[in-house]
């Protein structure tokens, strides 16, 4: 009972605190533990300390003034106003606008993560971890709650499609950001049933490499994109978050070269010129030139190994010496990739971005090249290289004989045919079926089962090395021996949570895109591509909730209005694979044979204006599906008018009152006395009147100008209008 409850409660800790002193001396250890305290008692932050696992302590973090963080939720909520993140404007009282929205967990969570982490200048605490007089703060991160998560994914686990609920309580648990995610996945595997159908038709019908399976699929992948665009707007106004990327904050890395005052507010700004970090972006180019030109070099030479290993090598062991192209792959290409990563981000500090929105869309950017050039040039290799190019290339692939000589019993089995060589005309299907199936098995079980099994295995390893100690007389378990019996269960939760990886939703959002364009690209070659992907795409979207209640610590939430930078990578590959398909569809005409590894079949304007047309054609459904989708009504435009609305008649009604819409009162009853006519000739004796005066001054009432105006229709009409009366 105590082990339930110990599981499924979180004793209200808003936050964990990691702090690790096993590098540093006692004093300064010491020292700055206490400063860590000071500075989150000054932000009305209430705390508990325990000892963690090797010469770490466990800061447990929650609200200690209420009224500090009722003010602060309320400064929060101005500022958006102030944005034109919210419509309305907050009350005047604080509890009143507290009162008046309810305050989600996600919400509660980010503002004390704002109090913890942001600068002392704007009201936080400035704790940074690893960074400066913070370095031995390893850590910040919220406690899972093991309630929702196991109803979250119980929940899911039954359910075919996601409803709009379903991603609101994603929203208040975990942020909008991570909520983005799981709406965009949800949308895509939706949008995926009519791909999948009309796919698994033209598998069975039209086979492969059909216009009207390239020309359907072009069509749904401009739909997506373009649908997809009108939902995040939607969801932004459901959510309240609509411009909210427009409140940006500035990087603490961030290092200007002047100050200039601010001719509207007055404000003294920090300026880095535009033109300089122009000057600095222009390194993008030879950056991606010289990716492009590294990591293509290791693929196309692995490619050039592979070909001569599995079509030209003749030899013994050529059954194993055919993997050792995809060994070279798996090995040396994650490594280079981590090495570009690396000068990529060195890339995007020295462009020294102002916000932290710009800089993460920057480097996303960039981590999109790279993610480009490893997933989709080996298939275009094949493509556009081998297929029609094979029997000029292959003559001289003998440069890799080198790979397979210590095997061969003759040098017949290492030459390259100089002439009939003939191309294998499924190598092309086969890549894609391994990139589309297999590939995605074997990222499904790095990413979910490969953890897990990791962190199991590690666990014993610690339970197994703490016996053996305490065998030896040493402290075996160690970090529970001062454990209060009712905290130990709770403690030792935390501690697992503190070793857990930090979830990156850019990494899941980076999946899918790469995955789009597999299916933008090249899916004209396997229509069965779809059939995989709606399939794929339901383990994921659960396997991804599994991983963030279990293998993940839980997110700190942030907010956005869109999936950022990723929405300019889907439109580019939509609008790519408006000309790789066409190409293909092209090249493969002759019944999916293809060029049979000779160019002498293709004519190069045929094969130009077959891309001319398609990509045009693909402009033209962009554009009408824009106008299409723009004249759809949807939940989310409703909510904004009303809001706009409820707005304006409020300002109109606070400012010049309820009866300001009505018309003005009558005054029929008024009685004119001799009295009434002897005060206004008064009146009009005591200022000065001319013309103008007098003109307004013969009707005195829109009841007398009525009486006026059907006297002269009754004088002026016509005869035969007064005969028809």
């Amino acid at each position: 009972m105590a082990h339930n409850s110990a599981l499924h409660s979180n004793f209200d800790v808003d936050y964990v605190i990691i702090y690790r002193f096993a590098d540093t001396h006692n004093v300064e250890a010491r020292d700055g533990f206490s400063a860590l305290m000071r500075a989150l008692a000054r932000v009305g932050l209430a705390t508990e300390v325990r000892n963690g696992d090797n010469c770490s302590l466990l800061v447990f973090v929650r609200v200690g003034s209420e009224k500090r963080f009722a003010h602060e939720v309320y400064r929060s909520r101005v500022n958006d106003w102030l944005h034109g993140v919210r419509a309305a404007e907050p009350a005047r009282e604080t509890q009143e606008t507290l009162s008046g929205q309810d305050l989600v967990e996600a919400e509660r969570f980010r503002i004390i993560h704002h109090l913890i982490t942001s600068p002392i200048d704007e009201g936080g605490a400035g704790i940074t971890p690893k960074e400066g007089r913070w370095k031995n703060v390893e850590s910040i991160f919220p406690l899972h709650d093991h309630t929702f998560n196991k109803e979250w994914i119980k929940k899911w686990s039954t359910m075919t499609f996601l409803k709009v609920e379903d991603l609101d309580q994603i929203r208040d648990r975990f942020g909008e950001k991570i909520a983005y995610y799981f709406a965009f996945t949800q949308n895509y595997f939706a949008f995926l049933i009519f791909p999948a159908a009309f796919g698994f038709a033209s598998w069975v019908i039209l086979g492969s490499f059909s216009p009207i399976y390239a020309l359907v699929n072009g069509l749904w992948c401009v739909t997506l994109v373009e649908y997809w665009k009108r939902q995040e707007l939607d969801l932004s106004v459901r959510w309240g978050v609509k411009g909210v990327a427009g409140i940006q904050k500035k990087r603490r890395d961030f290092k200007h070269e002047k100050e200039v005052r601010d001719p509207v507010t007055g404000e003294t700004l920090q300026i880095f010129p535009a033109t300089k970090r122009l000057s600095r972006q222009l390194l993008q180019v030879p950056f991606a030139f010289l990716a492009a030109l590294a990591l293509g070099t290791l693929i196309a030479t692995c490619f050039g190994i592979e070909i001569f290993l599995s079509e030209v090598y003749n030899g013994p062991g050529k059954i194993l010496l055919v993997f050792l192209p995809t060994g070279l792959l798996t090995t040396l290409v994650p490594t280079l990739t981590t090495m570009l990563t690396t000068v990529a981000t060195r890339l995007n500090d020295y462009e020294n971005w102002e916000t932290s929105e710009s800089y993460e869309s920057a480097l996303t950017q960039k981590i999109f090249v790279l993610n480009f050039i490893t997933s989709y040039l080996p298939i275009f290799l094949t493509a556009f290289v081998y297929v029609p190019f094979g029997s000029l290339v292959v003559p001289y692939l003998d440069v890799f004989n080198l790979t397979a000589r210590p095997f061969a019993q003759n040098e017949k089995q290492l030459q390259t045919p100089k002439t009939g060589f003939m191309i294998n005309p499924s190598r092309l299907r086969n890549q894609i079926i391994y990139f589309t199936v297999t590939a995605q098995i074997v990222n499904f079980g790095l990413e979910t089962i490969l953890p897990y099994v990791k962190r199991r295995g590690f666990s014993k390893y610690q339970e197994i090395k703490s016996e053996k100690a305490a065998k030896k007389g040493g402290a075996g378990p160690g970090v529970i021996i001062d454990d209060v019996p009712e905290e130990a269960e709770f403690l030792k939760r935390v501690r697992n949570e503190a070793e857990l990886d930090v979830y990156d939703v850019a990494t899941d959002l980076r999946e899918m895109v790469v995955q789009f364009g597999y299916l933008s690209l090249f899916s004209v070659v396997w229509p069965l591509t779809p059939v995989s992907f709606i399939i794929n795409n339901w383990i994921e979207l659960r396997s991804d909730a599994v991983k963030i209640c279990v293998e993940m610590q839980r997110p700190t939430p942030h907010r956005a209005d869109s999936i950022g930078p990723w929405l300019d990578s889907l439109e580019f590959l939509a609008w790519l694979g408006s000309i790789t398909t066409a190409a293909l569809a092209y090249l493969f005409s002759n019944n999916g044979l293809g060029p049979d590894g000779t160019p002498a079949t293709i004519k190069g304007w045929a094969l130009l204006l077959t891309i001319f047309f398609s990509e045009h054609i693909y402009l033209l459904v962009r554009w009408g599906v824009r106008l299409a989708v723009s004249k759809i009504d949807s939940p989310g435009m409703e909510k904004e008018r009303a809001e706009r609305f409820m707005v304006r008649k409020q300002y109109l009604q606070d400012t010049l009152g309820e009866d300001v819409l009505d018309v003005p009162p009558s005054y029929a009853e008024e009685k004119i006395t001799r009295d009434s006519l002897e005060e206004d000739a008064r009146q009009s004796s005591l200022r000065t009147t001319g013309p103008r005066d007098h003109f307004w001054s013969r009707q005195r009432t829109w009841e007398e100008s009525a009486k006026v105006g059907g006297n002269l229709i009754e004088k002026m009409a016509p005869k035969e209008s007064k005969k028809l009366q």
